[in-house]
């Protein structure tokens, strides 16, 4: 157990500089003092598990910001007293890997172990990642990289299978608050307001590197310039003054922006209006464009009402045309109307099973002929091959509809059903209709 004490490098927090960022003091130099990640880290947990074994492995660290990746990373170095080389995915390329490479044989001569760490692993592109396979494969030193996307998207697969993932998970309240608690006790503040610190909690969002840095903002607005007294309380106001502008939570492009769209779609697709609101407004409150949302409304009227209600496809449409009129913020409530439409709309993915059943059959059963008589034949030639002989105009038959007619390949025995209405909303009618031409298909049929 004595590794779960270790330090991570020479320093101690008395030798990080006093003008170093909050943040920086805080960070943990040990186990004991890393606050959440209790899932990689209590006791029998995998992390954990590690330290205390001295079983240092490869792996990869997923996780939002601010939740950790880089302390423990400099743990592992720091407890396997390995030398730490810390390499910037988005500042790095081909040069820093072998400077590393060069460095972790150097000190492997001398018996030492190396930790490459890489920040934003995602940001290198295959033949980078690749570049680290042979030395992790021989062992020349520890792979660690942290990355806030999806590892199995956005890492070569020949990597990810050599490295273990670690998923790292925001910070809880109860985190974020001792971690409150130990940022007053390093800079002698004043006590924080119930209040304020559950909206510096909120607006930190899991993110503990966010935290702190707001917090720092907020005592030194707090504190007089010259010394001297400062409030007695650090209150919602003074935190209104500390932040200004609120930053946007709302990871636009990442993984959360592709999250919060799919909980959209899927409390309109369960029809929960309120909690399709919710999605949405916390899309706009994340700076998303209120364009992109349209399109994504059409796409959900197509794809999850279908035919049960045919008008939302248009309300729609009509939406993303009145916020191309008006603009935000008038023109969002267009938007935020057709959400609540979609939510409650009769619901059917009938016709959108049925276009992938189609596109599926066309690409396994290969080109079959045009039947003759549903061929067009706007010339004599055509005429004379036979092209339209036989064709049954529908509008001339009883009902507009040419009982008994086929319109599919001739040699196809089978023909396959495709569309199948499910009993909500307008489809019930389309349901009954077909089933009646159907019959009048059979009735048609006997008496050929």
């Amino acid at each position: 157990m004595s590794s779960l004490s270790l330090p991570l490098e020479p320093e101690s927090h008395a030798e990080v500089p006093a003008d170093a960022p909050l943040a920086e003091r805080l960070r943990p130099r040990s186990l004991t003092d890393v606050i959440g990640q209790q899932q990689l880290l209590g006791p029998g947990r995998p992390l954990r598990t590690a330290f205390e074994t001295g079983r240092l492995h490869s792996m990869i660290l997923w996780g939002p910001p601010g939740v950790g990746k880089t302390t423990l990373a400099r743990l592992v170095a720091g407890a396997f007293d390995a030398q730490f080389i810390a390499i910037s995915a988005v500042l790095g390329g081909v040069k820093e890997i072998r400077e590393a490479v060069e460095r972790a044989q150097a000190v492997r001569a001398q018996g030492r172990r190396t930790v490459v760490f890489v920040d934003e692993v995602h940001r290198f592109n295959k033949s980078q990642q690749d570049a680290f396979l042979p030395h992790v494969e021989a062992g020349l030193f520890t792979f660690i990289g942290a990355t806030t996307e999806n590892p199995s998207f956005e890492v070569n697969s020949a990597l990810l299978s050599r490295a273990t993932v670690h998923v790292l998970k925001p910070l809880s309240d109860a985190d974020l608050l001792e971690l409150i608690e130990r940022a007053r006790a390093l800079l002698h503040s004043p006590p924080l307001a119930a209040s304020a610190a559950q909206r510096l909690i909120g607006y930190a969002d899991g993110d503990a590197r966010r935290l702190l840095n707001a917090y720092e903002n907020l005592v030194q607005t707090a504190m007089p310039a010259g010394g001297g007294a400062g409030p007695d309380q650090l209150d919602e106001a003074l935190l209104e003054r500390a932040l200004g502008e609120q930053l946007r939570r709302y990871d636009k492009g990442g993984e959360q922006f592709y999250d919060t769209i799919s909980a959209l779609h899927k409390a309109v697709r369960g029809s929960d209006p309120d909690a399709a609101l919710y999605w949405f407004v916390r899309m706009l409150d994340g700076g998303v464009d209120p364009r992109y949302a349209a399109r994504r409304l059409v796409r959900m009227a197509a794809e999850d009402i279908g035919l049960a209600d045919p008008r939302a496809l248009r309300l729609t449409l009509d939406a993303a045309e009145t916020y191309e009129r008006l603009g935000s913020p008038e023109g969002e409530l267009a938007l935020a109307e057709a959400v609540v439409y979609l939510a409650v709309a009769a619901k059917s993915n009938a016709v959108y099973a049925a276009y992938k059943a189609a596109r599926a059959f066309v690409a396994a059963d290969g080109t079959r002929a045009v039947p003759l008589h549903l061929r067009n034949a706007p010339t004599r030639l055509m005429k004379s091959l036979d092209y339209g002989r036989g064709y049954r105009y529908a509008h001339d038959e009883e009902g507009a509809f040419a009982a008994g007619e086929s319109y599919w390949p001739d040699d196809l025995a089978a023909p396959p059903s495709f569309y199948r209405p499910v009993p909500r909303g307008l489809e019930i009618r389309i349901g009954e209709k077909l089933e009646e031409l159907r019959r009048l298909n059979e009735e048609a049929k006997k008496h050929r």
